[in-house]
């Protein structure tokens, strides 16, 4: 049976003005591009929407506004923090404002403790009944979890019920976790979707992520899906180029806000600081990157 969270999920930037606030009257043009497009769900307030950034007053606000817009759309809200009791209860305020799950991610650790780790998320197990998405992000949380403590998760709190997997080389670590518990915890890859194509055939259910043309990621998990093999590959690899350049490290977030810009979907691209603007070069390149993989 087809997990009903099978497919993409767009991971929404939070957009901001000139000034840096928060603009919340563009937030339901990005679940609306989400709906159109035939997305399965979006993730709010994850690292694609500068949740670091964010106080807590403006997390809420956000999550209401995008649980507003959505309809029926399923939305997961990140609800990650350094102390267990906070995350605890942002995940609970999230279930209670309607979110169909939420999206963890391993606190700042001193050092690598698993037990804690694991404690992390069975406490929060115990206090939540919708499905929780862990996150494996090492490049952001500089926690590394591997594929036994992740085998340990999926037997031992059934309500982890996803992984989003952005821990590469991502689809080789796909198999080695399919091959200890098989079906028993939905895989969906990241990182802009470099890695979607071979995700899908080592058995992830889709991706998690905030490509600026959601609709190709859609449309490259529906072909697959659907036994059309050769379809997704003409699709990942026509498009590729694009996704790789909005991967770029340190500049990724700013180069995805500009290609949403230019969609006009978002007032202005602006990354709260301490992160930097898009240069006008890039900028120029993005456009012609997009022009070139025959986008709008």
């Amino acid at each position: 049976m087809l997990d009903p969270f099978y497919g993409m999920h767009w991971m929404l930037a939070t957009p901001f003005d000139q000034n840096e606030e928060v603009d919340y009257d563009s937030i339901p043009n990005l679940v609306n591009k989400a709906i159109s497009s035939g997305c399965t769900g979006v993730v709010g307030l994850g690292v694609m929407g500068e949740a670091a950034r964010l106080t807590d007053r403006e997390r809420t606000k956000i999550a209401e506004t995008i649980i507003k817009s959505s309809g029926n759309l399923p939305v997961t809200l990140g609800t990650t923090a350094n102390g267990t009791k906070a995350m605890i209860d942002r995940s609970r305020e999230a279930e209670q404002i309607g979110a169909a799950a939420v999206m963890v991610s391993a606190p700042s650790m001193p050092k690598s403790n698993l037990d804690a780790l694991f404690g992390y998320y069975y406490q929060l197990a115990e206090q939540l009944t919708i499905p929780i998405v862990m996150q494996d992000y090492p490049q952001t949380s500089g926690v590394e979890m591997p594929v036994n403590f992740i085998v340990r998760v999926a037997n031992e709190i059934p309500n982890v019920k996803y992984l989003k997997l952005e821990d590469p080389p991502t689809p080789t670590k796909i198999s080695a976790i399919r091959n200890k518990i098989q079906d028993r915890m939905g895989i969906f890859g990241g990182l802009g979707g470099v890695f979607l194509l071979d995700e899908l055939r080592r058995g992830s259910i889709g991706a998690m992520t905030g490509f600026a043309y959601p609709e190709i990621l859609v449309q490259i998990c529906n072909e697959y899906k659907n036994g059309k093999s050769e379809g997704a590959e003409k699709l990942f690899y026509d498009h590729l180029p694009l996704i790789q350049f909005e991967q770029q490290e340190g500049i990724g977030l700013a180069i995805r806000k500009a290609g949403i810009h230019h969609r006009g979907l978002i007032s202005h691209p602006t990354v709260r600081h301490p992160a930097g603007q898009l240069a006008e070069n890039t900028y120029k390149e993005l456009l012609e990157m997009i022009k070139r993989v025959g986008l709008k």
